[in-house]
């Protein structure tokens, strides 16, 4: 069974719909204000669902399936632990970012530390956000070839031109209106597929919960006290917290939407109900997987790798235009994130680097470069996503490793900021250094996993940039 007539239908009204609803945005901005924090004027509940559909790309989609497919439900524990974090920023971290009118999250940096520093943070996001948004974009290639036998290449080009289109335009208000629209599609699409699922197992519930709990597929908790599982829940809980305080907390992809909020009260709301949302919405992802595993009984082996199963079951067993709907689904996730990508990407380039060298840089011209910067940005995401062809492991789990490895180091230097007065300049850069090559070394030297590297980092970064700043007095 494949994609027939209708599903294609379905996939290019989506395709043409949310190009064109985004494109409305596009008059809508006159200043840098405008057009990346959206003036500033965006409710709580819309930046709640583009902080859901930022942080979700095709990798969560096909990819959490497959490691659930694979394992069991220990990588909800992960999500938890994201609901803490969001509380630790919401604390520590929100009220600096609301003192004064901060357009990224390095300016805080610079307020706290100087321009060096900021630079150096801004650059180290610029690296890590550009490498692992290249693995989410190619996870793209997989559901397209899957669905059309399409080459790899032509479906990359494809999403990535056709969210170019309205984020060139619209900025920041039209990634965050396009995020909820798109949120509803992908999260609507996979309720449709789990049920439609269910209707094609023989005994539909019960068969899932006496075959994927006798496997122990049901499994979400897992208490034992080591360090060779990623998914225990004390990883879960204490690694997923401190990844999250990183991410939401220091990484401009998240932190412009905290920025766009009415206030810090909004910008709080909205931080931790995306929390609970995020968390249904990994169970909802991670149970298609168990449910998948009862359907098919095979390795996973058996379709090239984890990941492809989900697009696998969509594209041969589901009926015609409900496996069109899912493959628009999947196509809304990695729409909104690269969208996502490209606009925090522009803005960390032009506010962080281009107005420091040339501050007097007219109104004009500063809009016409953030444009410009944003489609330089779509081509190295498109190379990138090429180099990322090389397929190995789970590729949610390649994403999130090449993150933790800068966050290692940024979540450090920001609560150096934060929480100490006697740090400096010098010392959290020395610190940030250290940080950053200790993730490196945990990911190529070691077995210690993925869930531990911030928080290592961060208490190498936090140890060593406050030592270093009693030798570096400035």
């Amino acid at each position: 069974m494949a994609l027939n007539r209708l599903d294609v239908a379905i996939i290019a009204v989506y395709l043409a719909g949310i190009t064109l609803f985004g494109l409305r945005f596009r008059k809508r901005h006159r200043s840098l204000r405008d057009y990346f924090l959206a003036g500033r004027d965006i409710p709580w509940w819309a930046i709640a669902l583009s902080i859901v559909a930022a942080e979700t790309s095709t990798l969560t989609i096909i990819s959490v399936p497959g490691l659930a497919y694979d394992t069991n439900l220990t990588f909800l524990q992960l999500a938890m632990g994201y609901l803490l974090g969001r509380i630790v920023i919401s604390v520590v971290l929100l009220p600096h970012y609301f003192r004064g009118e901060l357009f990224t999250a390095y300016a805080l940096i610079e307020r706290r530390f100087g321009k060096f520093l900021r630079s150096l943070t801004a650059g180290l996001f610029l690296l890590t956000r550009a490498a692992a948004e290249g693995v989410r974009v190619y996870a793209v290639s997989i559901v397209v070839a899957i669905a059309f036998g399409t080459g790899e290449v032509a479906s990359i080009a494809i999403i990535t031109a056709l969210t170019l289109i309205y984020t060139y335009e619209g900025g920041l208000a039209a990634v965050i209106w396009t995020d909820v629209v798109q949120t509803f599609i992908y999260v609507g699409g996979t309720l449709v597929g789990l049920f439609t699922l269910l209707h094609l197992l023989p005994g539909g519930w019960n068969a899932v919960h006496t075959q994927a709990g006798a496997a122990g597929k049901l499994q979400v908790f897992d208490f034992a006290w080591t360090f060779a599982r990623p998914y225990t829940f004390w990883a879960g809980i204490i690694g997923g917290a401190f990844l999250t305080t990183a991410s939401h907390g220091t990484d401009q992809l998240i932190v412009q939407r905290l920025l766009a909020a009415r206030n810090q009260r909004q910008s709080t709301a909205a931080l931790l109900s995306s929390g609970l949302a995020v968390l249904f919405q990994f169970a909802l992802f991670l149970m298609m997987g168990v449910m998948l595993w009862v359907f098919y009984r095979v390795p996973s082996a058996q379709f090239g790798r984890a990941d492809r199963i989900f697009p696998t079951f969509i594209v041969r067993e589901m009926p015609h235009g409900i496996s069109g709907l899912l493959i628009a689904a999947i196509l809304a996730a990695a729409m909104s994130n690269l969208s996502a990508a490209l606009n925090s990407l522009s803005s960390t380039t032009i506010l962080d680097f281009y107005l420091h060298l040339r501050p007097g840089t007219d109104e004009r011209k500063q809009m016409r470069l953030s444009r410009i910067s944003t489609f330089v940005w779509a081509a190295i995401l498109f190379a990138l996503a090429l180099l990322a062809l090389q397929r190995v492991g789970h590729v949610v789990e390649v994403g999130l490793q090449i993150a933790s490895v800068a966050y290692a180091g940024l979540l450090g230097v920001f609560l150096l900021g934060a929480l100490t007065k006697r740090a400096n300049q010098m010392g959290a850069s020395v610190g940030l250094i250290c940080g950053v090559g200790t993730g490196l070394y945990l990911w190529t030297r070691t077995q210690v996993p993925w869930t531990w590297w911030v928080m290592i980092g961060t208490a190498v970064t936090m140890a060593v940039g406050y030592g270093a700043s009693w030798f570096a007095r400035e």
